[in-house]
């Protein structure tokens, strides 16, 4: 029986007609005592009918609060575009809202992914934002995408800027993306300014500083990347994983490592993970780390000062995690308790010229795969070259997984040109995943009409 069953037995009238809520039971009791007019004793046709459908919309909104609710208790899958709660209040729990996807991939090409609400929107019907101020519709968000997509950087700032005191009161998406300009453009100080307001708005933990590639730069890499995922335990038992690894990405330009399940290390995991760390920066090659800092708080719980038995190999993989991260404020505090542990010269923090080639993400809670298909910095008009490839690419694989955690920007006639190329490919039955894809690309993908086609996956904030 579900938990709301008792309600909706309670102040059922015969001929179907349920009551809302307990307010409006009580005002037309009230009325038949004093002998006011009751609509509902005239007898008429079209009064039953409405009264009857008000039942019916009260019965189907109790059995989807149910269903919500036992979705948000027993499974967590990860956030997909449009699926994010509205928030209009301070609870960041309205952000809970998520999306099926990975079953849904499962499940076989024809089948769409599934939109679930968070029970909070469910329960708080008059809480939802406007129409125009969600995502999806919001005019200034469209505008805001095809002048970032045409190179009006500044332009784009100054509207989302604009935008914050308007439509960012009710939808962090303008949050977001301006979050993505300030890092794809390398405002690091501009960012924590509104990093600040933000997590003051909102009552969340601030954003953190995971700078993109510059718009502006020669496209990287883009081709099939070599990716591990790990966790819930990172212990010895790691080893194949990392041999494994190591052997794909010496020939390979880049490789993305995934810790977003890591819950919990050993000392052993710790010093395994730290000599595969340093050979992976090594050689030029492009690493991509997702969910460096969730892996670094975990590892962080595991040390403590002044206990000198204790193995170094947390502290030392910490240490590298701030290096990659380019933490540099956090990388000297740890090595100076670090030296006052085990009583050694602390480690020296490298310049930012040489972790250049680290790119760090937030952590992903779908499956890892080893056949996603990283996306360059930048596509514009000179982009045929890398539709070739991702024809080649989808030849061969299926899922498509397109990486999109280096990719900055999309000039407006290149997105329209790769949607062109991508739209056969569904239509013949592949299932195309745009993972990790910046919220100003986002915003112009889902303009465009990629959800017809493609599943997009925003990165997280």
């Amino acid at each position: 029986m579900g938990i709301f069953s008792f309600f909706k037995k309670k102040n059922t009238p015969p001929d179907g007609a349920a009551v809302a809520t307990g307010a409006g039971t009580g005002a037309a009791q009230s009325r038949l005592r004093s002998g006011e007019p009751s609509r509902l004793g005239l007898g008429h046709e079209a009064e039953r009918t409405r009264q009857r459908e008000i039942a019916r919309a009260t019965a189907a909104k109790i059995d989807a609060i149910e269903s919500a609710m036992a979705f948000d208790i027993f499974n967590e899958p990860e956030l997909a575009w449009g699926s994010q709660a509205r928030s209009t209040g301070h609870n960041p729990a309205r952000t809970s809202a998520r999306i099926e996807a990975d079953a849904a991939a499962a499940r076989g090409p024809d089948t769409l992914p599934v939109l679930e609400l968070a029970t909070t929107e469910l329960l708080a019907d008059d809480a939802v934002p406007d129409a125009a101020s969600a995502p999806q519709t919001a005019p200034v968000i469209e505008e805001i995408a095809i002048l970032f997509a045409n190179a009006q950087l500044a332009l784009a700032e100054q509207m989302l800027v604009d935008s914050l005191a308007g439509v960012g009161q009710r939808d962090r998406t303008v949050w977001w993306m301006l979050f993505d300009l300030y890092q794809c453009n390398g405002a690091q100080d501009a960012f924590e300014n509104v990093a600040i307001d933000y997590a003051s708005r909102f009552e969340t933990s601030p954003p953190a500083w995971n700078p993109l590639p510059h718009a502006g730069v020669d496209p990287t890499f883009a081709g099939v990347t070599p990716t591990e995922s790990f966790g819930p335990l990172l212990d010895g038992a790691i080893a194949p994983q990392l041999q494994r690894l190591l052997e794909l990405a010496a020939g390979s330009a880049a490789t993305r490592l995934e810790f977003g399940r890591v819950k919990a290390v050993t000392p052993d995991g710790c010093a395994r993970l730290l000599a595969a760390l340093r050979l992976l920066r090594g050689g030029g090659r492009e690493l991509i780390v997702a969910g460096a800092a969730e892996l670094a708080e975990t590892v962080r719980a595991t040390i403590a000062i002044g206990q000198r038995d204790a193995s170094e190999a947390p502290w030392l993989l910490l240490l590298e995690l701030l290096q990659l991260m380019n933490r540099e404020k956090d990388f000297e505090e740890t090595a100076m308790d670090y030296c006052v542990t085990y009583e050694l010269s602390p480690p020296s923090f490298e310049a930012p010229d040489n972790v250049a080639n680290v790119a760090n993400v937030a952590g992903a809670r779908a499956p890892a795969r080893s056949d996603r298909f990283m996306l360059p910095a930048l596509i514009d008009n000179n982009a045929a070259r890398l539709f070739d490839a991702l024809d080649a690419y989808a030849e061969q694989y299926q899922p498509l997984v397109l990486d999109c955690s280096r990719l900055a920007r999309v000039d407006y006639s290149a997105a329209a040109a790769l949607l062109t190329r991508l739209r056969p490919l569904a239509a013949a039955g592949k299932i195309i995943e745009l993972r990790d894809v910046n919220h100003l690309v986002a915003a112009l993908f889902r303009l465009m009409g990629y959800a017809e086609a493609t599943r997009l996956f925003p990165h997280r904030y």
